[in-house]
């Protein structure tokens, strides 16, 4: 039987993406649907990369916790971070900081790309809580970086050279966990991305008008 070129390309692309999107294709993930004054976002969740980071990110979902919060951190061309403050910018009482679980999610090779969803947290690798980030670009340096051996250690950061004793750089590359893709909606987070920002509350970038999620929803 003779294979159409056209047939040859599109199975070509088809493994081409099984190879390179391990998640994209996944049936049974659960899926989050956060409502916003701006649209509806849907987000895919993996288990299998992140489970802690997942089940913590659930547990607020659950508990109505996002109900209110604002995007209160958007800067173009990196990420729209939420689900912390509500619009009069106070902050909302969070449970437990969770372990980093940002080199497991690199290793099921989920990484801090456009569309996907990981943790905030602050300086401390172990201290994501509630606050979430969508990448509105793919931010590499943002994903956990392995470093040779040695102690000072010489590694690449964010494309240059860096000498830094081994402490420091296991701070620096310990990377930010990724648990989720946003498969729906994406035209609304690059709404929100462009959104105009100022100071408040000694906070930069935060959206003169608030974006607000209205509703956080485990779909069935």
């Amino acid at each position: 039987m003779k294979i159409s070129n056209t047939k040859i390309a599109s199975f070509l692309l088809s493994a081409c993406v099984l190879l390179t999107s391990p998640f994209s294709l996944a049936e049974g993930q659960p899926k989050v649907s956060l409502k916003t004054t701006m649209g509806e976002i849907v987000i895919e969740l993996y288990p299998e990369a992140a489970p802690k980071t997942v089940e913590n990110f659930l547990k607020y979902v659950k508990s109505g916790h996002y109900k209110g919060t604002i995007f209160h951190r958007v800067i173009d061309n990196f990420m729209i971070q939420g689900g912390g403050f509500d619009k009069d910018m106070k902050e909302k009482p969070t449970n437990k900081p969770i372990a980093l679980e940002a080199r497991e999610a690199l290793e099921h090779g989920l990484k801090n790309d456009l569309g996907v969803v990981a943790m905030a947290r602050t300086q401390d690798p172990n201290s994501a809580s509630a606050q979430f980030y969508i990448n509105v670009k793919d931010n590499d340096f943002l994903n956990h970086q392995v470093l040779p051996e040695g102690d000072p250690v010489e590694y690449q950061y964010r494309g240059q050279p860096v000498v830094e004793p081994r402490s420091r750089a296991l701070l620096k590359t310990a990377g930010y966990t990724p648990f989720g893709k946003v498969i729906k909606g994406m035209d609304v987070v690059e709404k929100i991305k462009v959104v105009e920002t100022g100071d408040a509350k000694m906070m930069q970038n935060v959206p003169t008008k608030p974006v607000i999620i209205q509703s956080a929803t485990l779909l069935k």
